[in-house]
């Protein structure tokens, strides 16, 4: 099949050489041919070479030790890019067969009361388990193009669920007021992409310590920023339940935050409700997922000290192990 002009047969014409004309700054081009410049390989092509991983994931939630109902929900997701030989002349052997995965991991904090708490989340999480299944495209490669689009595509997920919400209550009033919190890892390769909105967390642990990849979106933030309280005080602690953004319970959009990050061999990411943080220090939460290797043996731990230390709220953990494949990743 050719692609722009027809060609004629050789046949149907005579062919003649016509003279060589060398360039000259006097001479325009009619952009009749399109040179295969970087830029534009780039935006079909993956720019860095293929980096793979395997991910061992593990999720633990209790509802603690004093909440009647378990408001938090979570989810991971793998999805996977290949391709199937039907039938074909060339050797097999010249034909790599290769898969790419991309991991989706989301922790919702549902609130609005014993009911409509946990059926915030639970929507929030299943609404965007549907959209998903809508998408034109999902990134498996990343370049500039895709990174952009990204962003783009998170801040219409979190809008779209962020109306669901709100439709919910329209047609239930009953649920006014009910909302959740959403934080989202999405990872192809060692690219990391965090979307965020309320006060879950997202951590990357990494040689012993754990970096919160999340900014918390409540008053006790607004405070710290602005000067008026130290983190972990008395006065930021007596507003940090009190959200500044959220998916649902309030009017107008909401704020989402999207960060990005390059993961390494053996990083760690930590998403979990903030039962978790509000028992347990960022150096205790390294400290026991540096403990135990295995992400369920982590989540287990981590989730029994949080109420070994009163477990006022529902805790909810989750753990994805990267380890980079040596041998896929050599240069050939």
């Amino acid at each position: 099949m050719n692609i722009g002009n027809e060609r004629s047969h050789p046949n149907d014409i005579e062919m003649t050489n016509p003279p060589v004309k060398t360039p000259s700054d006097t001479d325009t081009d009619t952009g009749e041919f399109v040179s295969h410049d970087e830029d534009e390989t780039s935006r079909f092509l993956a720019e860095a070479p293929r980096q793979r991983v395997r991910v061992v994931v593990a999720g633990k939630s209790d509802k603690g030790n004093v909440r009647p109902t378990n408001e938090d929900n979570f989810i991971a997701v793998k999805r996977y890019r290949g391709r199937e030989l039907l039938t074909t002349s060339l050797p097999l052997d010249m034909l790599e067969h290769v898969e790419d995965h991309a991991y989706t991991y989301a922790v919702a904090d549902g609130m609005g009361g014993r009911d409509f708490g946990e059926l915030a989340s639970l929507l929030a999480l299943k609404t965007g388990w549907e959209l998903g299944s809508d998408e034109i495209k999902w990134t498996v490669k990343i370049n500039d193009r895709e990174e952009e689009e990204l962003r783009q595509k998170a801040e219409v997920f979190f809008q779209l669920i962020h109306r669901t919400l709100h439709e919910a209550v329209r047609q239930n009033p009953r649920m006014s007021g009910m909302g959740t919190t959403l934080t989202i890892c999405y990872t192809t390769g060692p690219e990391l992409f965090v979307m965020h909105a309320g006060d879950s967390r997202a951590y990357l642990i990494r040689d012993g310590d754990a970096r919160q990849l999340t900014r918390d979106h409540n008053m006790a933030q607004v405070l710290v920023d602005a000067g008026a309280a130290i983190a972990g005080s008395a006065e930021a602690k007596r507003v940090r339940h009190v959200l500044t953004n959220c998916l649902g319970g309030q009017t107008g959009a909401v704020t989402v935050d999207v960060t990005q990050e390059k993961l390494q061999d053996g990083d760690r990411l930590l998403l979990c409700s903030d039962g978790l943080t509000d028992m347990i220090s960022d150096k205790e939460i390294a400290a026991e997922i540096t403990r135990h290797q295995a992400p369920s043996d982590a989540c287990h731990a981590l989730v029994e000290l949080a109420l070994e230390r009163g477990g006022r709220d529902n805790i909810t953990v989750l753990i994805a192990h990267y380890l980079f494949d040596n041998e896929i990743n050599r240069p050939r």
